[in-house]
């Protein structure tokens, strides 16, 4: 799933498509808003909010769009063919020569400006946002003590951004073992600050490029120690991840 910084990318990538334009058509395939028709209306502008995108069209709509694993947005300009099978397309904004698919997404709806918090209202500080809030982070996560704090660190609903890739790069940063409890973590402000870091260089397309750790790395040697990199499933039954570790780097034991 995409994780905070390639939302934001794409809520940028979108923005300087799309945003000052006027729709000439629109194609929102899903049932409940098949027969809207936003041609003629101006894009405002589009924002990232967590993992959430919020495109904001005229002075009444906001279009709320989420990838969810396998979704992405392509902005393409005159003669380009799309890059997936048309079926999968969920939303086609027109504008002049620019085009603007949303493929596979998980959430597509419409809904009136006054109620984007209908939508995201339920998230923490977002790790990326302009209204990040350090303190309210902690806090939202202390009050899940017992949580392993590899889950913790993915609740979107106490910090928001945050996905199993950078969730597993900050507990190896600190020397955390996933399964850690919150209550445990000996400095859970710089836990927060080190996530943060990684998601805003993620942003930036400076984390991407630098090599992972261990997520994904499961059997290959530790960068740091050369201890072969580990993997448990960890979660909610029914939404577990795999999160990797090194166990020496990262012992059972709290540091």
């Amino acid at each position: 799933m995409p994780e905070g910084d390639s939302v934001l990318r794409t809520a940028r990538r979108l923005d300087t498509a799309l945003t000052g334009k006027v729709l000439t058509s629109t194609d929102v395939r899903v049932p409940r808003f098949a027969t809207t028709d936003l041609a003629g209306e101006t894009v405002i502008g589009t924002v990232a909010r967590g993992k959430h995108l919020l495109t904001r069209i005229g002075e009444r709509w906001t279009l709320h769009t989420h990838l969810k694993m396998e979704g992405t947005w392509v902005v393409l300009g005159p003669g380009q063919r799309w890059p997936r099978p048309a079926h999968t397309a969920r939303v086609v904004l027109t504008a002049g020569d620019t085009q603007a698919v949303g493929f596979a997404l998980g959430i597509t709806e419409l809904l009136p400006r006054d109620r984007e918090r209908d939508a995201v209202g339920h998230l923490g500080p977002d790790l990326l946002g302009e209204d990040w809030d350090e303190q309210e982070a902690v806090r939202r996560l202390l009050t899940h003590p017992e949580e392993p704090v590899f889950d913790a660190l993915r609740d979107q609903t106490s910090l928001a951004g945050l996905g199993t890739i950078w969730a597993a790069e900050t507990c190896f940063t600190m020397g955390l073992h996933p399964l850690v409890p919150v209550a445990a973590v000996p400095d859970l402000v710089r836990t927060v600050r080190v996530a943060r870091l990684k998601l805003r260089q993620a942003a930036d397309g400076r984390g991407r490029a630098a090599p992972l750790a261990v997520y994904g790395r499961q059997r290959a040697a530790c960068r740091r120690c050369g201890t072969p990199v580990a993997a448990l499933e960890t979660g909610p039954q029914g939404q577990q991840r795999t999160a990797y570790f090194c166990p020496a780097c990262q012992p059972e034991r709290v540091p």
